[in-house]
């Protein structure tokens, strides 16, 4: 007993301590028991013509790190309009250490450049005060040649990369470098981008994206479980 006594008298005093001097966990802990906000990753995805076109989840949508976003669905086609899409960070606490993350958005070689509107590199904002996204792009993509080509990139950041879940519910020709399924994440972290091909068109089914963030190196090898 007198044994056990002492152990927690000096548990205590090593507590005491550790307050008196400032020792405090590391970010990421602190995120994890709450005393930070975590960062989180968004989408905004709209249709802005023929609503079947731009299916799963629509309107804004912010995730935590290491939670997917839900899954949205290009079946642009034919009929009328396309979808509209932008991303974006939002990091209140700076755990991120200011990435710079961007994504391009082009036309396939050789195919039609009105299929993808607002094209070019676009940086997702890291908002501190807000949620904010970056520019806007356009899929309208149909049965004129070619698709677009979109590609997520991450440079100037230490520990944090950018899982992307791409996979097809149809004709897997219309989603260039479609996974197997939904759940397999495929990461985007210094000089290692992802690009995906959206060619979708009057061919049955439809393209699945889901992103996720991941804060201090969360994804390994280049299909992890999600």
């Amino acid at each position: 007993m007198k044994s056990f006594v002492r152990r927690m008298l000096l548990l205590s005093a090593v507590g005491a301590t550790a307050a008196a001097v400032g020792i405090a966990p590391a970010p990421l802990a602190r995120a994890r028991t709450g005393l930070f906000t975590p960062p989180q990753l968004g989408i905004r995805f709209n249709a802005d013509g023929d609503p079947g076109q731009c299916g799963g989840r629509t309107g804004d949508q912010w995730k935590n790190d290491f939670d997917a976003t839900e899954p949205i669905r290009f079946d642009t086609d034919s009929r009328p309009g396309g979808c509209q899409l932008a991303f974006g960070i939002y990091d209140p606490d700076g755990l991120l250490r200011d990435p710079s993350v961007t994504y391009t958005f082009q036309a396939t070689p050789g195919g039609d450049p009105a299929q993808c509107g607002n094209p070019g590199t676009h940086r997702m904002p890291v908002g501190r005060t807000s949620r904010t996204f970056g520019p806007t792009i356009r899929i309208d993509t149909d049965n004129r040649p070619g698709g677009c080509d979109l590609t997520f990139a991450l440079s100037s950041s230490i520990g944090m990369s950018i899982g992307v879940n791409y996979s097809s519910d149809g004709d897997r020709a219309q989603c260039g470098n479609a996974g197997p399924d939904l759940g397999l994440f495929s990461p985007v972290d210094n000089d290692r981008p992802f690009a995906v091909r959206i060619d979708t068109d009057d061919r049955p089914g439809g393209c699945r994206l889901q992103l996720r963030l991941a804060s201090f190196s969360s994804e390994r090898g280049s299909h992890a479980n999600g």
